[in-house]
């Protein structure tokens, strides 16, 4: 019988290159429903606890996917025009932004209402999302709102991101992702490799 084993590509490199194909095909499968990349993100903070955790991933997709009927022009639904549409048992979506000032992660946090340059958003306000004593716009950190954009909030956090000097309103230009759908726990493998564990 004659030996044709070098004809043959080894086992563990099939098995690699299946491998490799299989994670191809779904990271594309995953880009082509969101329409993002990276299609899921790791939470690194407790900003979003009880509904994100720490160490959860999240399906994201781009902002104009998936959109409620109460969506503004740019896919976004705000906590204030949510007309009954929820995501991560809270009114509104939840966004991933950038500012172009901020270094490392980009934020997740929910869309609580859009506000247009020169805005006076105190009234607006939930009282309980800024700091106590604040009693006028003048008083609060980004009012008036220095460009048009959202004012966000962690759900595990008591003031605005605009308040509390986070962030100015986020542009919609910003908008990295829309979060969809939530993993528990895996996102601590990312976080681990990226030493953020």
């Amino acid at each position: 019988m004659a030996d044709d084993s070098g004809s043959r590509i080894p086992v563990y490199v099939r098995d690699t290159l299946q491998t490799l194909a299989a994670v191809v095909f779904v990271g594309l499968l995953l880009f082509a429903l969101t329409g993002v990349w990276p299609p899921m993100v790791a939470v690194e903070s407790g900003s979003m606890e009880p509904h994100i955790d720490t160490g959860d991933m999240v399906v994201v997709s781009d902002a104009g996917r998936f959109s409620g009927a109460s969506a503004d022009e740019h896919g976004i639904v705000t906590y204030a025009e949510s007309d009954g549409y929820s995501r991560f048992s809270g009114k509104g979506d939840v966004i991933v932004y950038m500012p172009p000032e901020r270094t490392g992660s980009p934020i997740i946090h929910r869309a609580r209402f859009y506000v247009e340059s020169g805005e006076n958003w105190y009234d607006r306000a939930a009282p309980d999302a800024i700091a106590p004593g604040i009693d006028n716009c003048d008083e609060l950190t980004n009012c008036p709102a220095p460009n048009a954009g959202y004012i966000t909030k962690g759900d595990n956090v008591r003031q605005y991101d605009q308040a509390r000097g986070l962030a100015r309103p986020v542009k919609p230009e910003w908008v990295r992702a829309k979060a969809q759908v939530r993993v528990p726990f895996l996102g601590w493998v990312r976080l681990a490799i990226a030493g953020k564990a």
